[in-house]
């Protein structure tokens, strides 16, 4: 059986991630990182935040290139792509609107890299799958939602993107593709106002009144157990954010409730300190995104074949 290495968003700290790689037992060989034994996996969100953009491209494509590694798109890949090409139904217009907050967020990859280099990792970034179904796991950056998946599929014929015309369209707020596309690389989310609850700050400082569901609790039923409310939040006035009620929620915002036993990992949701159970894994999933970029630990979980999530598999380097 093939033993995987699934890696945690990098976010352009290169020097992290070949200190994990080495970590794990992968060295140089024929100008990639390679293991004797086993694959590493990428979760996406390769690039923004770091300082080492280049470095890291440089590092996991040669190693996707050769086998060592796969792949799947993290929202920020899929935001360069979206960044870098034009609206063909609005002149002089980009798929991903080129606002200050934006390019705020994109600022480190249009720094480090230069045109013809962005150019061309954003068209390899275009060819990443959007998912992974290796049997034995399943890989996604935010979330494996078995609905989205196969409504993907459907209409791009694959877990790949095949043509520019998919990205217009998985880029129109509006398009089921969209929405879809939205719940594989963001996460599904749950509105708060429509519960009564108050809108809260994030932890860049923007103003939310939806909060990222917790899909892969299969225990949550209630607003408090399914929606994800860091302690750190705090209300539009600056007042920390008050305990959510014990409220059963409906069927539709449950049914993304991950309730399969093939273990499913991803990254996206920015965690800190050590992974703790219901959190950050629960029997059947397991987060590997413990904020790198934000002086925290880059992760990985080393599967060996287990059904069930084992703690002790992961590993991490601060």
């Amino acid at each position: 059986m093939q033993g995987y290495d699934i890696i945690g968003d990098v976010h352009g700290c290169a020097s992290q991630l070949e200190g994990l790689l080495a970590e794990l037992g992968y060295r140089v060989r024929e100008g990639a990182y390679r293991h004797p034994e086993r694959q590493a996996i990428f979760v996406g969100d390769l690039v923004d935040r770091g300082s080492e953009q280049l470095r890291v491209l440089e590092l996991v494509k040669p190693m996707v290139d050769t086998g060592s590694a796969q792949i799947v798109m993290g929202n920020h890949e899929f935001n360069a792509i979206c960044y870098a090409t034009r609206d063909p139904e609005n002149t002089g217009r980009y798929l991903r609107r080129r606002t200050k907050k934006n390019t705020h967020q994109h600022q480190a990859f249009l720094k480090q890299l230069t045109f013809k280099q962005r150019t061309d990792y954003i068209h390899w970034f275009a060819t990443l799958p959007l998912w992974l179904d290796l049997g034995d796991i399943r890989v996604v950056h935010a979330c494996w939602h078995a609905e989205s998946i196969g409504y993907v599929a459907g209409q791009l014929g694959s877990n790949r993107f095949r043509h520019p015309d998919q990205f217009v369209r998985a880029s129109a707020k509006g398009d089921p593709l969209y929405a879809s596309v939205e719940i594989l690389l963001k996460g599904p989310e749950i509105s708060l106002t429509v519960h009564g609850q108050p809108a809260y700050q994030d932890k860049d400082g923007h103003s939310r009144d939806s909060a990222r569901i917790r899909w892969w609790d299969d225990g949550a039923t209630t607003l408090r157990e399914i929606a994800e409310i860091a302690s750190n939040y705090t209300t539009e006035d600056g007042k920390p954010y008050p305990a959510l009620p014990d409220i059963e929620v409906d069927a539709k915002e449950r049914s993304f409730v991950y309730s399969d036993t093939v273990p499913v990992f991803f990254g996206h949701y920015w965690r800190r300190g050590k992974p703790q159970r219901a959190r950050d894994w629960t029997a059947h999933c397991a987060c590997v995104d413990f904020s790198v970029a934000k002086g925290g630990a880059i992760t990985a979980y080393r599967w060996s074949g287990e059904n069930t999530i084992n703690p002790a598999h992961y590993i991490q380097l601060t």
